[in-house]
Formats: C-alpha cells, structure tokens, sequence
C-alpha cells in the first residue's frame, strides 16, 4: 500500500491531498554506530540502498537501543512486477560497543508488518500508522481486519503475493496458509483495493479448502475476472486419519 502516487520529479511525492508533499529521510539513529563489515554490507544492501524512497508510516524507539520500523519502499515499483512495498525493519544496538544488528521483512501490507513487529518485541499499541499517510480505512470491516491481523498474524504462514501498481487497479492480493490445525478455512485470501476517487481502501478476506483454490482466486482477482470472494468456513471438528497436511503454497509466476 503506496502512502502516495508514483513519485514526481525533484523526489516531490504526491500526497493524499492535492499538494505535493516532501517526506522527511527516514532517520535510522546510527550515526555513532559502526557494525561489522558483514552486518554493513547487509544493512546497506537491503536498507539503506533505498533510503531516499522509505517512508516511515510507523516507528517506535526503546530507551535500551531498539527500534521497530514499518516502511513504505516506493522503490519496489521499479523492482521486479509484483515486489511487496511494505519493509518491517527492526534494529538492535549495543550502546556499549556502539554497534548494531538488524532483521527485516518485506511483506505486502502494513497490518502484517506490524504484527511481525510486535511478535518482535515491540509493544502493539507503539507501532500504530501515520493517519496521515496513504489513504485511511474505507469502513469499519476493514479496520476490524487490519487490527486482527495485526495481532494474530503469526497464525498465518505466507505463502503467495502480488502488489501491483497499475493506476487505474491498486490491488494486492495475499495468499495465506493457517499454522492452527483444525483452521477454519485453511487457505485465506486477503485482497487489499485502493478507491482513487474517495482515496480510501478497502481490505477483505476469503477461505478456501485448498492451495490451488486460493492461487486460482488470486490470478483471476489480477486478471479483473475474479467472482466474489468466498467466506470463511469452519473446519470440519475431525480429520479422517491418514490425511497428509496441506503442502506450503508455492507461487505462480510473476507476469504482469
């Protein structure tokens, strides 16, 4: 989920209002922090590189050296088509040996970007959007959605997903494999919609008994031939001995 349209030039973004707005430079706070030569190269490779194009949507900072960042990487747009925006970033310093270490994630919505925080470390009710980045919530199902994935979306083992950027269909699909067995429906499609007019976006879920299904529902949502999106099911309360779990969904490929 872009907080913005595409950027324009002179690194002016467009902002959710009329004006064109220019984001402050994420600020990592490592000025006095010198790593590893492996732990820089990483951090430089993954993070950094693309500093000019992160948007700090949330952040949070612990009086004992760690930071918790959910970032908008509008560089993705450029990467490979279908690349995940969204980048969990948590930091770890030593102050006392004034180096640091740092895990990240790059995943497609911010919801899932926040509970991969908390899960993390970081408190859940510190990491909380920027209201006034990216368009806000179109209705009350979608805040619902958004705050239980943030606070059991390590239920969920992700398995499939595809951002795209076309400008008249901002969509992202998700496809999610649930860890809990039995799991009302095992297979879970969320698809998150932008509205250019009302600049809201909407986020919504299905289920589905099988990997195929989900895939399926998720090429045919990218294809703009998609049927409604089927509801969660209940699992059956028993599984019929000899039944061999479902297989880690792998992804379709990545055309446009």
């Amino acid at each position: 989920m872009a907080p913005t349209a595409p950027a324009a030039a002179g690194g002016h973004r467009p902002g959710p209002g009329p004006a064109s707005t220019q984001f402050p430079e994420v600020d990592f706070h490592l000025a006095d922090f010198g790593p590893d030569d492996q732990v820089n190269h990483a951090f430089d490779e993954h993070i950094a590189a693309d500093q000019d194009y992160l948007v700090a949507l949330a952040e949070h900072h612990t009086a004992d050296g760690h930071s918790y960042y959910v970032l908008c990487d509008e560089s993705a747009t450029y990467d490979r088509p279908g690349t995940p925006e969204i980048v969990a970033l948590h930091l770890r310093r030593d102050r006392d040996n004034k180096t640091f270490d740092f895990e990240y994630m790059r995943l497609p919505l911010p919801a899932m970007a926040q509970s991969w925080l908390v899960h993390r470390g970081c408190p859940p009710d510190a990491i909380g959007l920027d209201p006034g980045l990216g368009p806000p919530p179109a209705d009350e199902a979608t805040r619902s959605l958004e705050q239980r994935l943030a606070g059991d979306g390590d239920h969920f083992a992700l398995g499939y997903s595809y951002t795209s950027d076309n400008p008249g269909d901002r969509v992202i699909v998700v496809a999610l494999r649930a860890l809990d067995e039995p799991a009302p429906s095992p297979f879970r499609v969320l698809v998150h919609e932008i509205d250019a007019e009302t600049w809201t976006h909407t986020l919504r879920e299905g289920g589905f008994d099988t990997m195929h299904e989900a895939l399926q529902w998720c090429r045919d949502r990218l294809a703009d031939r998609a049927g409604p999106l089927p509801p969660v099911r209940p699992a059956a309360v028993n599984r019929p001995a000899g039944v061999p779990k479902a297989p880690d969904i792998r992804p379709p490929g990545r055309a446009r």
